[in-house]
């Protein structure tokens, strides 16, 4: 038995995350196993999405968790990492500035991935670990500047897209009604020519609406119950929603828009369920490091 350990930065439009995995290889499988997961707050969103650019507040408080990140997977004797930024660097007007910034100071190397690769990504995780291989899916990751729509057939992703929709974009109403309808028109012809599908849901915001549903081992989130706890939310307050729900503040605000792109989704879709397999873009740029060493 062989173990490596690999590390993830996401540099997300709401939080930023650093995943650290054992890879334990052995004569029977290659596991992939949580070890250390840190999220930290930092909206990163709110400044791209209204001004254009990064905040010079914002910019400080990254470095500081970038050169965080790094101690830490100094003291985890960490291999090898990723560093990806999405939407929020993406579409900001000083991203790439941030980003050099970052390599001089820390000596991360962080690289800013379209929508494309990001879909890429995500549709590479293990997600069918406990879910049947044979179903047609729709995988659907909600994050704060995108989400990202894959259709998944046999285990393999046939096709892929990613739309400027996300929570924290929704929240400072700075998406419109055209990419929305873009949105529905794709997932209809996408899934259109399927007798079933099924939902594939990823995402901090999906697994927190998974717990507060109360739904034990892997089950899905039927559309019912979706439908139910976006009403509980909205019949909430922001404080509410963190006081009986237990919700972090970043999240309370957010976690109702994304309820939204879920339950459209699921309509326009005709799925009548999501499983929730608790993977996300973290997971896949472990197993993209794992599969480059291996080549």
């Amino acid at each position: 038995m062989k173990i490596r350990k690999y590390a993830a930065i996401d540099i997300g439009s709401n939080a930023v995350r650093l995943l650290i995995s054992n890879v334990i290889e052995s004569k029977q499988q290659t596991q992939f196993i949580k070890n250390s997961l840190v999220r930290l707050p930092i909206r990163l969103g709110q400044d791209s999405f209204t001004s254009g650019k990064i905040s010079d507040r914002n910019i400080k408080r990254l470095v500081e968790s970038i050169k965080s990140f790094k101690i830490l997977m100094n003291i985890h004797d960490v291999e090898n990492y990723l560093a990806y930024a999405t939407s929020a660097l993406r579409d900001s007007k000083n991203g790439n500035q941030i980003v050099k910034k970052i390599l001089f100071e820390t000596g991360i190397k962080i690289e800013i991935i379209d929508g494309k690769k990001e879909a890429k990504i995500i549709s590479k995780t293990d997600v069918f670990h406990e879910i049947d291989i044979e179903k047609t899916y729709l995988y659907v990751d909600v994050g704060g500047g995108s989400t990202e729509f894959s259709i998944l057939l046999g285990g393999k992703r046939i096709d892929s897209i990613s739309f400027k929709i996300g929570t924290v974009r929704l929240l400072n109403k700075t998406v419109d009604y055209q990419i929305w309808n873009q949105v529905e028109k794709w997932i209809k012809k996408k899934t259109g020519a399927f007798k079933k599908i099924y939902l594939i849901g990823t995402g901090g915001n999906i697994n927190k609406i998974h717990k507060i549903s109360n739904i034990k081992d892997n089950r899905p989130i039927t559309y019912l119950t979706m439908s139910s706890i976006y009403n509980k939310l909205n019949s909430l307050t922001y404080e509410e929603r963190i006081i009986q729900l237990g919700l972090n503040p970043d999240r309370s605000d957010v976690i109702i828009l994304a309820a939204e792109i879920f339950l459209k989704t699921l309509r326009w879709s005709g799925a009548k369920v999501i499983y929730v397999p608790k993977m996300g873009l973290s997971d896949g740029m472990i197993r993209e490091l794992y599969h480059e060493s291996k080549q």
